[in-house]
Order: structure tokens, then C-alpha cells, then sequence
């Protein structure tokens, strides 16, 4: 990544990861990612806001030797995830007068995971302030965006705010800036769903207090800088609010055809009542475009063939990830078949238990679907409708 001026004295030295692929061998990454840092020229102190991916570890020390870094007073560490903080250790070395500025609980995982001495760090608390000179930056501690000893820090004269993972995408793009609205708000719809969902309480929370700032610009971690802030306030407003839409996700298996017949026939009847609904074949389906879909919509229904006595373990893996990730879901149902028996309905219902909804009638069949099931099928349909209904979304 090029050297950008965001601001006078305020820098973006981070690096694009344009060709990763897979983050934490768990999150897919279609659009690559980067690891943003920044470097504030105060009139008597500098600091450096975050690190990078080790991998990516010269492009930042580059950027620096470019930029005419010959001194840095204060690394900020927002979060101890080795693609923020993971980089800490190599500035340290270069920069020895450096010392690291966190929150209590972010230095002992520093100390933990980078093997940071304690004699190279202070603690800060909440509200706290920093002067470097004509530029002040304030801490704001915000646990559980997403790990328990996340913090965001704010440039006060500058009125930036620095979130690290919070309000952040994966994308690899050359904008600095999100310009691009639509694909920005796409990749971090996802990021948000796959990272920050869980934790939607909370984030209502911190983003109450954030109500106290004058933001004119947020400078997050990973994905472009929003120079325009009420677009991806906005959006999390709307994702972290209790409001859910008309919106029907159907993650399915079929082994032989006869879950995937039901399926196509709960879909038709879902679309002939004016309920979107999106099927997704869990042996084809990117799992961040499901974990996605899960953000608004007001029920699921998961769909699995019976596998010796269970679920397909694709669908035990979708269901254990809804789990996880805790959407604003209302009602949830079960439909499937079985050749000779087995327990895939109570051991589905049993791994969602994190869920706080309502569920529906399910439909679990002995092979293939006959009229009756159809017909039981067509009654689902009515009932997810007339709960849309009554929660005014349709």
C-alpha cells in the first residue's frame, strides 16, 4: 500500500493483502483484505496506530523508512489480534525508545502473545488522553468488538476516529476512501456478520458512546476509510437494531432429491405469499454469503437429509455456525426425511439453543414427499406469513 496523507500529520502506512484468501482458516476472503496502521506527526510526539499482519511486515516498515519516520514515541495497540498487533515486536526493535499504549487488558494479552516486556508498556483506562504535542488522542474502551480487550482511539483535533476491527471490511482496494458505496457496504455487511454479530448487543452499547464524539472521519483496520461516517454508522445502526425483514434463509443438503423437493416446493409457496426467501445448497455455498443473509432475516429454515441416525454434517456445521454467530432471528423450523428413522430433528433443534426464536411447525418425512407433505409444506408457508404479518414486515 502506498503512503496516503488522510490528514496534516496523519498517515495511512498499512499494507494490502490482495491475494489472501482465508482469515483465521475460518473466514473466507473473496476480495483479499488489508491491514490498515497509522502514523500521527504530533508537534512533539509521535505515534503509530497499529501494526500489521506479519506477513506484511516490510510493506509497513517501508512505508516508514519512506515517509521519514526516524522516531516513534507511542505504538497505540487497539487489539491484540496478531494482524493489528502481530508486527509490534519488529517496531520495537527498530524503534527502541518506542512503548506501547493499551488498556489493562490488552497489555497482559500482549505480553502473552508477542512476548512484549512489561517495562515496554502503559496501561490507559478508559476516557484516558494522550498529548502529542498538538494532536491528543483519547481511548475509548470497548470490550468485545470483537475480543474482550478491544479499544477504539479518537484524534481529538482531527476528530478521526480510529476503531480498529469494528466498522471494518475485508476488502483489498486501491480507494483509500470508501467511494465505492455499494461493494464497501457488501463486504462489510459480511464482515460484520461473520465477526461482530455475535456480540450486537454490546456493540449498541459502545455505539451509544460514541454518540459524545464529533467523528468526521473513521479510519478502521481493515477496508477503506469512510470520509463520510453516517454511511457505516448508519448501516450498523440498522444491522444491530432489533428490527428484522420479510426474509426467509433456507441452508439445505439433499443426498437423493427428496429434501431438495421439499425445499423447491417451500420456496415456490414462499414466493407465491411475497416472502423473499433465499435457498442456500450447502455444498456449494460460500459461508460468508449465508452468514450474511443471517443479519436481517426474520426466520430460517434449516433443511437436512438423514444421515445414519443426524443431520448432514454440512448442516450440523450451518447450524452450529447460526448458533455462534446469534442473529436477530424469530422463528426458526426444521424440514428433512429419512429412509428408516434416526433423531436429526432433535439433535438440529438442540444445537441452535442460543437462539432466542419461536419454532415453527416442522415437517420430517419418511422418503420421498408425497402430496400430504406438500400440502403440510404449503401450511408452513402460511404460518411463516402470517408471522411476518404480525410482526409488520410484510
Amino acid at each position: 500500500m502506498a503512503i496516503r496523507r488522510i490528514k496534516s500529520g496523519v498517515h495511512s502506512v498499512g499494507a494490502i493483502d490482495w491475494d489472501r484468501r482465508l482469515f483465521d482458516e475460518l473466514i473466507p476472503l473473496p476480495d483479499g483484505t488489508s491491514y490498515n496502521a497509522y502514523f500521527i506527526q504530533g508537534s512533539e510526539k509521535t505515534a503509530l496506530i497499529d501494526t500489521v499482519d506479519p506477513t506484511k511486515a516490510q510493506e509497513l516498515i517501508e512505508n516508514l523508512k519512506k515517509l521519514g519516520v526516524d522516531n516513534i514515541d507511542y505504538v497505540i495497540s487497539n487489539h491484540a489480534e496478531k494482524d493489528h498487533s502481530g508486527t509490534i515486536p519488529k517496531i520495537l526493535e527498530l524503534f527502541p525508545n518506542a512503548r506501547v499504549v493499551t488498556n489493562a487488558k490488552c497489555k497482559e494479552m500482549l505480553k502473552d502473545l508477542m512476548l512484549i516486556p512489561e517495562n515496554k508498556l502503559i496501561e490507559i483506562n478508559d476516557a484516558d488522553t494522550l498529548s502529542l504535542g498538538n494532536k491528543t488522542l483519547q481511548f475509548i474502551i470497548t470490550p468485545w468488538v470483537h475480543w474482550p480487550e478491544t479499544m477504539l482511539s479518537y484524534l481529538i483535533e482531527d476528530k478521526i476516529l480510529f476503531p480498529c476491527d469494528l466498522f471494518g471490511s475485508h476488502l483489498a482496494t486501491s480507494d483509500l476512501y470508501a467511494t465505492d458505496e455499494a461493494r464497501v457496504y457488501d463486504a462489510a455487511k459480511m464482515y460484520y456478520a461473520e465477526i461482530m454479530m455475535p456480540f450486537r448487543n454490546l456493540i449498541k452499547k459502545h455505539m451509544e458512546k460514541l454518540e459524545q464524539f464529533k467523528i468526521e472521519m473513521i479510519a478502521p483496520s481493515h477496508g477503506p476509510i469512510y470520509n463520510k461516517p453516517e454511511f457505516i454508522l448508519n448501516a450498523y445502526k440498522d444491522w444491530i437494531s432489533d428490527q428484522v425483514k420479510n426474509e426467509v434463509i433456507i441452508p439445505y443438503v439433499s443426498m437423493h432429491g427428496s429434501t431438495e423437493k421439499m425445499v423447491n416446493h417451500l420456496v415456490d409457496a414462499l414466493i407465491k405469499r411475497e416472502v423473499t426467501v433465499k435457498p442456500f445448497n450447502l455444498t456449494k455455498t460460500d459461508i460468508g454469503e449465508l452468514a450474511k443473509s443471517l443479519v436481517d432475516a426474520a426466520t430460517i429454515i434449516i433443511a437436512s437429509p438423514t444421515v445414519l441416525i443426524g443431520p448432514h454434517p454440512a448442516v450440523v456445521y450451518a447450524t452450529y455456525l447460526a448458533n455462534a454467530l446469534r442473529p436477530k432471528t424469530r422463528y426458526v423450523s426444521v424440514i428433512g426425511s429419512y429412509g428408516w428413522g434416526g433423531k436429526m430433528l432433535e439433535k438440529i433443534v438442540g444445537t441452535v439453543g442460543n437462539l432466542k426464536v419461536e419454532v415453527l411447525s416442522t415437517i420430517i418425512i419418511k422418503g420421498y414427499p408425497k402430496k400430504e407433505d406438500l400440502d403440510a409444506l404449503e401450511k408452513l408457508a402460511d404460518e411463516i406469513f402470517t408471522k411476518h404479518k404480525e410482526l409488520g414486515i410484510i
